[in-house]
């Protein structure tokens, strides 16, 4: 699956954050650090969402755009 992300660099290096994903945001000290590591995060982002729609009053499904 692929997703948009914003990369916006500073003096730190580099902030990623994914716009479809609200909350979903990682950083890097290089370009390709913060890429890596923004892949990691959209990884926990998905497993937490999974996890919490895993109870009585909520289930998970797919929609097509």
């Amino acid at each position: 699956m692929k997703y948009s992300v914003l990369i916006e660099e500073s003096e730190e290096g580099f902030a990623v954050s994914v716009p479809g994903l609200p909350g979903c945001h990682s950083q890097g000290t290089t370009e390709p650090e913060a890429m890596t590591n923004i892949a990691d995060a959209i990884r926990e982002y998905l497993e937490a969402v999974k996890y919490l729609s895993q109870n009585a009053n909520s289930k998970l499904a797919e929609v097509e755009v």
